[in-house]
């Protein structure tokens, strides 16, 4: 406060602002000790000028502002009172800290992002000094030994990995005189750095594939107004790793338009996926006994009484088996898959007599494969996707079998196409690769303090033949004429296999370009792909796409995203295995 400032400055001149007649007009009202005491001080205050305040030199502002910062601590805890000091100003106090006793000068850190805005999102903040610790968990910490004031993650890896990316502190004991002033401070413990992570992620991947979102964005946007998102998971289905999660996001800012990174879209937001999720449905049937490998339905509209909208496909197939349906992505397939589930044979213009517990089975499968459960991801705060309700309408069970009821993440998304790939193991998605000690030498990354190990969550309860018997069935969506993933990855040397989906939906964003004149939300359509590759060998790599809120169903954005990052995958996998290695930039931190 500046009055208190220039009272200590201005002791006399202070004290003459309260005049021996002024303290008996307070004793006439019978005011005496310390209420004396307070109505003197508040009254010297008041009659302190702005005038005389404006005396106060820069140099008195700068140590009152020190002071103000010292106050503002806890005691026996260090507090920063000033930052971004030069050499000089360093080297000046250090001379002269035998003379300041509870003072002291330390290099301290910043957090630097060396790949800029590359997974801002996915890597997280830290607290400031001024914000320390937070107040919910602030008895957590500090039995940890943190002060009021540290800075701690925030937010997903930063958050998640404190433990690990924290320092050991250096632990000092201070010496103190009766009135409890610092003598002097004599050193107990060295302190530590804290480690660093190595992530999973290839970062010369996780550019390209941003960069894949971002040009796809623009180029569709302003055909597709509503269109704001898109995203993308790249893992290795053999172990879990991610290689790229990758979001980006549309947004407004001082009258234009910016691509902001929303990599954690990846795990935190959910969408209907369409007809990427077939393979379940049919597998869900296999195990259940409701059809076989190459069961044969006759694809045409079907009817339902209390409805006066068929349920039909894309067009009329006629009679397909499973895997035909799988090629051409058949919607009547599935809905007899989902009907026999229930114990009904379809006749035309009879009711729906679909029990809950048919849609307890089936997503009782679904989940197998992480498609509406938690990922496991080594993350906080991930998204396990909308479920929608069982017991009003039976007809949902055939939107369900579809991909068009409830909502899954991307990351789930690739997690369940990642499970099929290696043959029916759920693995549980990492992010981080190995902890390692902070490097002695520039050119060290360091001891290893602990591997990530990777983790079988399940293995879904279905036979082997069934999970290859739909492992062909992607192949044909790729490789096959008339697949509805034909057009573009028919023939690549890289051998994908995978599946397309578009779901009817209702847009689901803030703006208000997505709502018509009574302002109800427009519909519009998900564009989804998932696969992996190669499909004759051991898969390699699965991959997510979605890309929400599309007009033109057959933009082919999916498609077209999905190519270029499987191209820069291969790209520069050929490039590495050719003696050129690419070095891989890892987004270590340390503390």
């Amino acid at each position: 406060d500046k009055k208190d400032f220039w009272m200590q400055l201005n002791e006399k001149r202070a004290a003459a602002k309260v005049t021996k007649e002024d303290e008996s007009k307070f004793r006439e009202q019978e005011i005496e000790g310390k209420e004396l005491d307070k109505k003197v001080e508040e009254l010297r205050r008041e009659r302190i000028t702005q005038e005389e305040l404006s005396e106060l030199s820069k140099e008195d502002l700068e140590v009152l502002a020190i002071k103000s910062k010292m106050n503002a601590g806890y005691k026996m805890t260090p507090q920063i009172v000033k930052k971004d000091v030069s050499q000089n100003e360093y080297a000046v106090v250090s001379e002269r800290l035998a003379n300041l006793p509870g003072v002291d000068t330390t290099v301290d850190w910043e957090r630097e992002y060396p790949n800029d805005k590359i997974l801002r999102s996915i890597l997280g903040s830290v607290s400031t000094e001024n914000e320390g610790l937070p107040r919910e968990q602030l008895d957590y910490y500090l039995v940890r030994d943190y002060n009021r004031n540290d800075r701690i993650g925030k937010s997903y890896i930063e958050k998640q990995y404190e433990d690990a990316l924290h320092g050991t502190k250096e632990q000092s004991k201070n010496i103190t005189d009766k009135a409890g002033n610092i003598i002097r401070t004599e050193k107990v413990t060295e302190g530590k750095s804290g480690n660093n992570l190595m992530l999973t992620v290839d970062m010369e991947l996780q550019k390209k594939v941003e960069q894949s979102l971002e040009k796809n964005l623009r180029a569709f946007h302003s055909a597709e107004p509503m269109m704001d998102r898109a995203f993308v998971v790249m893992m290795n289905p053999k172990n879990g790793q991610i290689l790229s999660m990758a979001g980006k996001k549309i947004v407004n800012k001082d009258g234009g338009m910016q691509i902001e990174d929303f990599a954690l879209g990846t795990m935190t937001s959910s969408y209907e996926l369409g007809s990427t999720v077939k393979g379940a449905t049919l597998l869900a049937g296999y195990q259940t006994e409701t059809i076989k490998p190459y069961t044969h339905f006759f694809d045409a509209p079907m009817y339902f009484k209390g409805s006066t909208k068929p349920k039909k496909s894309w067009k009329d197939f006629g009679d397909i088996d499973d895997l035909r349906a799988l090629q051409v992505s058949s919607n009547v397939y599935m809905f007899n898959t989902a009907l026999k589930m229930a114990g009904i044979n379809y006749v035309p213009n009879n009711p729906l007599d679909i029990k809950k517990e048919t849609f307890n089975k089936m997503r009782y499968y679904f989940r197998q494969f992480g498609l509406g459960v938690p990922t496991g991801i080594d993350l906080p705060n991930e998204s396990i996707g909308q479920m929608g309700r069982t017991d009003d309408i039976p007809g949902f069970l055939l939107d369900y079998a579809i991909g068009q009821y409830d909502t899954y993440t991307p990351l789930q998304l690739a997690q369940y196409m990642s499970t099929i790939a290696n043959g029916g193991y759920r693995m549980k998605p990492q992010i981080v690769q190995e902890v390692r000690e902070q490097p002695h030498r520039p050119e060290d990354i360091g001891k290893v303090v602990r591997s990530i190990e990777p983790v079988i969550l399940n293995r879904v309860d279905m036979d082997t033949s069934y999970i290859n018997h739909v492992k062909e069935g992607f192949r044909r969506v790729f490789q096959e004429t008339d697949g509805t993933g034909t057009a573009t990855f028919k023939g690549l040397p890289y051998k994908p296999a995978g599946k397309t989906g578009t779901a009817e939906t209702v847009y689901g964003g803030e703006s208000d370009i997505g709502r018509d004149e009574n302002y109800n939300r427009k519909k519009c359509y998900n564009l989804t792909l998932a696969g992996y590759a190669p499909y004759d060998a051991d898969p390699e790599v699965a991959f997510s796409v979605v890309v929400p809120w599309v007009n033109d169903d057959k933009s082919g954005i999916n498609s077209a995203i999905g190519k270029e990052i499987l191209d820069s995958y291969f790209e520069l996998k050929a490039k590495r295995a050719g003696g050129n290695p690419v070095p891989v930039e890892q987004p270590n931190k340390a503390q």
